[in-house]
């Protein structure tokens, strides 16, 4: 029953602020929920305030006693959808799937697959010595086992 009320009163938040998407919403014993949140052009302490009072402010705490928790996805919390792989174009990443691990700049997110980019260095096909090659590789997220963010300083 509160779930369905935060899950409406949520999308119902979402739909004022377009740039801001739903990553998760859990409720866990005791009714402590905790909604976290990922927008196209990042997630302000403001807007997680703002989440936070327009479910808070709709849910009647002489029915149910609870604690709301609204927070943004972490730096280093791994992309889990499409959206999120779509506003970290040109950003390097490290892609795990069951066989492979690159690093490697994200270059298209489509809402099935996404294209990577790096240079390597290679044995040349003749003679002795390394040369640099331009690699790419088209994983569809159903392959990805994890991905994240590289940070750079």
């Amino acid at each position: 029953m509160l779930k369905e009320k935060v899950e409406k009163l949520l999308e119902a938040a979402l739909n004022n602020y377009s740039s801001l998407f739903l990553i998760s919403l859990e409720i866990k014993s005791g009714n402590n929920i905790s909604v976290i949140i990922d927008g196209d052009k990042g997630v302000s302490v403001n807007d997680c305030i703002e989440i936070s009072r327009q479910i808070e402010h709709n849910l009647d705490r002489d029915a149910e006693d609870f604690s709301l928790e609204v927070s943004s996805a972490g730096v280093s919390s791994p992309l889990q959808m499409p959206r999120q792989f779509r506003k970290n174009i040109g950003r390097k990443l490290q892609v795990k799937t069951e066989d492979r691990e690159i690093e490697a700049q994200l270059t298209e997110a489509t809402d099935s697959e996404i294209k990577l980019n790096w240079k390597t260095r290679e044995p040349k096909p003749v003679g002795k010595g390394k040369h640099t090659v331009k690699k790419e590789a088209v994983i569809p997220y159903s392959e990805i086992v994890e991905a994240k963010v590289m940070i750079t300083f």
